[in-house]
């Protein structure tokens, strides 16, 4: 299988891994399927490219969150019941407009396996 050469390319393969993504994703989901096998050549593929070519920031807290409350299929109610904040707080975290204490960041990184690195900025 070729490397992707540019930009276009990677957008290109970066859509289409969207949209097999949804079709491969949950416990009843076949690792054998053709859908599978594409996606998992096409992630490839894409690892290579931006190992040349893409510089990638390490993530902030409020990427992680989202991305883990959207793995766990957490509401921000259900985030903030098991971190012990109200769900307001939680959406301040969520937006940017506050940060967790201590605390409540060591609870995050308990809770919901978040490196504390990411959890306290470092």
């Amino acid at each position: 299988m070729e490397q992707i050469k540019n930009k276009r390319e990677y957008d290109v393969v970066m859509a289409r891994i969207e949209e097999l993504l949804p079709k491969t994703w949950g416990d009843d989901a076949d690792p054998d399927s053709p859908e599978s096998i594409e996606l998992a050549l096409l992630s490839g593929l894409i690892a290579d490219y931006e190992d040349k070519n893409v510089m990638v920031e390490k993530p902030t807290l409020i990427e992680v969150l989202k991305l883990r409350m959207y793995e766990m299929g957490l509401t921000q109610a259900k985030l903030a019941a098991m971190i012990g904040v109200s769900a307001s707080r939680v959406n301040e975290y969520l937006s940017g407009k506050s940060e967790p204490t201590l605390k409540i960041g060591r609870q995050i990184s308990k809770q919901l396996n978040i490196d504390a690195n990411i959890v306290l900025g470092v």
